[in-house]
């Protein structure tokens, strides 16, 4: 009784006796009847072959006696057949008239080719059975026997074949008796295999369900689910087994759920990058800013020297040629491009490397250290800091010592060699020294103006400056200032124009004395940069701004111009748009363009430029007539 209790032997019963009951049934009658099919269809090719030899045999001494073929032919259709004679470049030597023949017509190309024919021309005799479909007074769809034996001529040599060929029309009362056979064993041993259904359902099926559904609540994260034990046999231990790896899974699973949260809690809660790479340079594992920059940075083209475009790894790695980068997986992220070549060198030479990247006009500090499977590189975790603000804080630090010491050495210059021309007595008149005197208090007031620049300058970049906010008549201001330097273009001659609407131009809030130091540093560039019989225009009228009502103001120049690839950084301290120009000559400090940047900032303005060189300049301020 133990073979009952086995679902091994429960298996082995039910479907051995399903399947040698099906096969005993089946078996016996196609058995039975395929011998007799045989049978007789080899005794069919034996008197189809006998009939076309003798009938070559006759057509040997009527070789071109259409008449005889006739009469050939028509004796053999009373057994469904019909003879074909063709020469050895498979043209029919002769075609007789069908006189009305129910046998379909057919020619020796759709039964054989010249390859299939070639035995024939060398002795052998052929049989093939082929199925032709025709239209017409003729059915559709029969099944033929077709032998080919060869034909000699009265010296004896092979001149062609005799083709003949004969249809089967018993096929398909065989395909039908065996249809009919099939469909009723095939109903018996649907119920038969419907009843052993039943027994292996209640018997195996519904526990193995049981524990399909048990093992889906686990995949979808209940793992507390257990499988009832309602037997004793291999099923009834499976499910203790599955349910003691259930209490497994979870406790291991609340286990890496601990871990997983505190890694993602100190990866989240880090400012740096971190990516994880495997081997093949596929990202396994990043914190929120690591997705950002790999998303990022998926766009960037990379190459080699040459302009090709590089393979990933190199093939004379250590890891192979792995040729161009390729993920099956489509969801698996590539290795960012600018991090290959120092995954490479890590990969290569499996020790930690760090290095600086410029990408996208940031600064990245980057640390890349390999991940280790007992001896193998199995991939590198790399550190990304954005260190583009103290790259640029260190850059500007520089600039600034540079700048301010280079502003600083000519009046610094001639402060010294003035007072010690005076200190040794050099003048020899009173003008003299006037004149030099004059000289050091001029230097001394270009100082002075140079300190207050920078102090007010650093006062708007920290933040400090302080603005009195009240309404403004824009055009009063802009009147006021051409006024002011009316009598300055008189005396260098240049032609100084305004516009300004008949509507007066107002704003709601702006500090009316920082407007005008914007104005007076943009005209005083206009002329220091403008020759005599030139023009400087001054333009003020309503406009919209991103849809809102705002006062555009427009200072032009018929100077020499900027630059186009200087244009991005004139509002930058110290920049000097003509390279050979000194801060002496033309009396600037090099910060009178970031002075207005700021103080148009600080009234959520834009300032812009447009100019080329040798064609003058035209500065455009909007500010917005009402802004918080």
């Amino acid at each position: 009784m133990f073979i009952f209790r086995s679902v091994v032997g429960k298996l082995w019963l039910t479907i051995i006796g399903l399947v040698g009951v099906v096969l005993l049934i089946l078996g016996f009658f196609l058995v039975n009847y395929m011998e007799n099919y045989f049978s007789n269809a080899t005794d069919q090719r034996d008197d189809m072959r006998k009939t076309a030899i003798k009938f070559s045999e006759e057509a040997t001494t009527h070789m071109y006696n259409e008449q005889f073929y006739q009469l050939s032919n028509e004796l053999l259709s009373f057994q469904d057949s019909r003879m074909l004679v063709i020469s050895t470049d498979m043209k029919e030597m002769v075609i007789p008239r069908t006189n009305g023949s129910q046998l379909a017509e057919f020619h020796v190309s759709d039964f054989y080719t010249a390859e299939e024919l070639k035995p024939v021309f060398t002795g052998q005799t052929i049989d093939k059975q082929v199925n032709k479909s025709r239209t017409g007074r003729f059915d559709a769809g029969s099944e033929y026997l077709v032998v080919a034996v060869p034909l000699f001529n009265l010296e004896g040599g092979i001149v062609g074949a005799t083709l003949l060929y004969q249809s089967l029309q018993s096929l398909e009362a065989t395909q039908s008796y065996m249809l009919r056979l099939f469909v009723y064993v095939s109903i018996v041993g649907f119920l038969m295999t419907t009843f052993f259904a039943f027994f292996l359902f209640s018997q195996i099926t519904r526990p193995l369900q049981q524990l399909k559904k048990a093992a889906d609540f686990i995949t979808h994260g209940e793992y507390g689910r257990r499988v009832p034990i309602l037997s004793k046999d291999e099923i009834g231990e499976l499910a203790k087994t599955f349910n003691h790896m259930g209490e497994k899974v979870q406790e291991s699973i609340q286990a890496l759920s601990q871990e997983k949260e505190h890694l993602s809690s100190i990866l989240g809660s880090m400012t740096d990058a971190v990516i994880t790479l495997d081997v093949n340079g596929s990202v396994m594992l990043s914190n929120p800013q690591g997705e950002k920059i790999v998303e990022e940075w998926s766009t960037i083209e990379w190459s080699d020297d040459e302009g090709e475009p590089r393979r990933f790894p190199k093939p004379d790695t250590a890891l192979g040629d792995w040729g161009l980068m390729s993920y099956s997986n489509p969801n698996t992220k590539p290795i960012p491009v600018p991090l290959i070549p120092l995954f490479e060198a890590v990969v290569d030479e499996s020790a930690e490397a760090a290095t600086k990247l410029h990408v996208k006009n940031g600064v990245w500090s980057v640390a890349m250290t390999p991940l280790y499977s007992q001896d193998q590189v199995r991939g590198a975790v790399a550190v990304l800091r954005d260190v583009t603000e103290e790259e640029r804080l260190d850059k500007l630090r520089k600039d600034f010592v540079a700048n301010v010491s280079h502003e600083l050495r000519t009046p610094i210059s001639m402060l010294q060699g003035y007072s010690e021309a005076l200190l040794d007595d050099i003048p020899s008149t009173p003008e003299e020294r006037v004149e030099l005197v004059q000289v050091i208090h001029d230097e001394s007031l270009r100082m002075g103006r140079l300190v207050r620049d920078l102090l007010d300058l650093a006062r708007m970049e920290a933040g400090h400056l302080e603005l009195s906010f009240r309404e403004v008549e824009i055009d009063s201001l802009v009147r006021r200032v051409h006024r002011k330097f009316a009598v300055l273009a008189k005396e260098r001659g240049i032609a100084l124009s305004v516009s300004l609407p008949e509507e007066p131009l107002i704003l709601q809030r702006a500090d009316e004395d920082r407007l005008e130091q914007v104005l007076t540093n943009l005209l005083d560039n206009a002329f220091r940069h403008t020759p005599a019989e030139a023009r400087i225009a001054m333009k003020a009228e309503a406009c919209l701004s991103k849809d809102r009502p705002a006062i555009r103001i427009e200072i032009a120049d018929e100077g020499q111009g900027i630059p186009a690839e200087d244009l991005p950084f004139i509002f930058e301290r110290f920049y000097k748009a003509d390279k050979a120009r000194t801060r002496g000559s033309s009396g600037g400090t090099g910060l009178g363009l970031a002075i207005v940047k700021n103080i148009i900032d600080s009234h959520h303005g834009t300032v812009t430029v447009q100019s080329s060189w040798g064609h003058g300049s035209t500065f455009t301020i909007c500010l917005p007539c009402e802004h918080k």
